[in-house]
């Protein structure tokens, strides 16, 4: 979720998610479509689903693929453990698979069982990985008040049209329109008729789900000013620039982990000072003995660096733990985990010192995670 986004939830229940993921990529060039193109070892569709899935709100994610992808698509979900995804088939054109991903929760034809229906329904590419929580609130509180509501972007280009000799026939003024983006969001029922009413010339041609909602069930869309990072891969220099915003997102984010003792606490304390002028930093204080949902949660986002503050000597159970709940977030999946252990002496000993017997079994355990995808160190500070 996007910082300070936790609260600013929509009051709806159930929301759900369609994302059309059919295409074949014909932009981008090569014979993998765009959506199933590698971005740093993960395919494009995953960071996409991940984003959707990250939101607690959202009940369920339904991904559109075509017939042939199928099993490709099942795979990812498999891989990388997504959760609450339904894959249905696609249609030969986006609006067509849209319908059928809205099918879902209203007829059998697509899926052996009927999910709930939402109230809100979210339209999103899977070809636009960046999408945010606060964006995705605001268009669904938005469609809840108006019934429809969509993202856009300020036009970066005039656009122009040419007359039938290719010359110059008029301009539009740049300030009046706006790039339509997504996400869109819609009633459930408004989305759902406009889609049944859709003439086959608007399912074969039409591009625009707004434009289905007002012409068929006079829905006026609200618009909401989005981010510039909703951009869609198109191209196959996207998939650089893609790439290029995850790694950068992966070094600016840390988390301090401390535990309940005082001269602890302040030491992360310190640390979150020095650092959150650089870089997004998220400190919690708990008792690390315990199974604490906070850092589930933490361990469940984005965050691929720890700092993990103890005030005694190295106690291999708990940093076990520590690795197991981010083995089972399905993190290390996808990048290296660096986990920092600062082991502080507070005691009034001068020396601090950890037996060679204890040091190799820092090593080994440090050795055995590392074949998990997670990078244990360790330092040692005395503190007074």
């Amino acid at each position: 979720p996007s910082p300070g986004s936790r609260d600013a939830r929509p009051a709806v229940t159930p929301v759900a998610a369609v994302l059309p993921a059919g295409g074949s990529g014909e932009r981008l060039g090569g014979a993998t479509p765009k959506q199933f193109c590698a971005v740093q070892g993960r395919p494009l569709v995953s960071y996409t689903v991940r984003a959707m899935e990250r939101i607690s709100w959202i009940a369920d994610i339904i991904v559109v693929v075509s017939p042939e992808n199928i099993e490709i698509m099942k795979s990812i979900i498999e891989r990388y453990g997504h959760k609450r995804v339904t894959i249905v088939k696609g249609g030969i054109t986006r609006h067509r698979s849209i319908f059928n991903g809205l099918k879902v929760f209203a007829e059998n034809e697509f899926s052996n069982h009927l999910l709930q229906k939402p109230e809100v329904v979210i339209i999103h590419d899977a070809v636009r990985p960046f999408v945010e929580e606060d964006i995705l609130s605001k268009v669904v509180m938005a469609a809840k008040e108006h019934g429809a509501a969509g993202a856009i972007r300020p036009l970066v280009s005039t656009v122009i049209a040419s007359a039938a000799d290719g010359c110059l026939d008029h301009s539009l003024e740049r300030a009046r329109y706006r790039a339509s983006e997504m996400p869109q969001a819609f009633l459930f029922d408004i989305i759902y008729e406009a889609y049944r009413q859709c003439t086959d010339y608007d399912l074969d041609y039409g591009t625009e789900c707004l434009h289905l909602a007002l012409k068929y069930c006079k829905t006026n869309a609200k618009l909401v000013e989005g981010t510039a990072d909703l951009w869609k891969v198109t191209y196959k220099r996207d998939l650089y620039a893609a790439e290029s915003i995850i790694k950068d997102n992966l070094s600016q984010q840390v988390c301090v982990i401390t535990d309940v003792k005082e001269a602890v606490a302040q030491v992360g304390f310190l640390l979150h000072e020095c650092l959150k002028s650089q870089i997004k930093v998220e400190a919690i204080s708990i008792s690390l003995s315990k199974n604490d949902s906070h850092l589930q949660n933490i361990f469940s986002g984005q965050c691929y660096n720890f700092v993990c503050i103890k005030g005694k000597k190295y106690a291999i159970q708990e940093t076990q733990q520590l690795v197991d709940m981010l083995e089972k977030s399905n993190i290390p999946l996808l990048y290296p985990v660096v986990l920092i252990l600062v082991h502080l002496d507070i005691s009034e000993n001068i020396s601090f010192s950890i037996g060679m017997e204890e040091l190799t079994r820092i090593k080994k355990f440090a050795r055995e995670v590392k074949k998990k995808n997670i990078l244990v160190y360790g330092l040692l500070i005395q503190y007074k």
